[in-house]
């Protein structure tokens, strides 16, 4: 007898662990959300619609730049991105984790980014980033991302380094 509640234990243990991983492999809601906001703030940096592309973020948003910089809220980065006419950048996530406590609206996103010349499309800069999200009034908004500069083609590699 003990024998068989043993294995229905171990049975019904190794049924939750199946079920927890399939669940942990589906993309959540929330996580299909926040590609969702990505996929639309890299057609509005794409259309130069820089009100857009900021309204995806917070308003004490802080980044790190590729190269180093320090931009410190939506309305600097704004500024910033807009300052960079020459270069059209694109966030690709690879990966979206979403809190899984109700009360920590979270979520951290990991990919690869590219930076291509306005004119012809061609690659100039490349790298990965992380950013972390924050869901406000129902809506995912990019709280602080780190950018790092890790290949380069041709203009692209004569950028400075901003830390040494």
């Amino acid at each position: 007898m003990i024998a068989i509640i043993r294995l229905a234990v171990a049975a019904g243990t190794g049924a939750a662990l199946i079920s927890l991983v399939q669940t942990a492999r589906q993309p959540s809601r929330e996580a299909a959300a926040v590609r969702a906001a990505r996929s639309s703030q890299n057609s509005a940096i794409a259309a130069r619609d820089l009100d857009r592309a900021a309204s995806f973020w917070t308003d004490d948003v802080v980044i790190r730049s590729g190269l180093g910089r320090v931009i410190q809220g939506a309305a600097t980065y704004r500024s910033t991105l807009g300052a960079d006419s020459a270069t059209v950048y694109r966030r690709e996530p690879e990966r979206v984790d979403v809190s899984d406590n109700d009360r920590w609206p979270l979520a951290f996103e990991s990919g690869t980014w590219t930076g291509r010349d306005a004119r012809n499309g061609r690659p100039l800069i490349r790298g990965r980033y992380a950013a972390q999200w924050i869901k406000r009034d129902g809506r995912w908004l990019i709280q602080s991302e780190v950018f790092v500069a890790l290949g380069c083609s041709s203009a692209g590699c004569s950028r400075p380094l901003v830390v040494q």
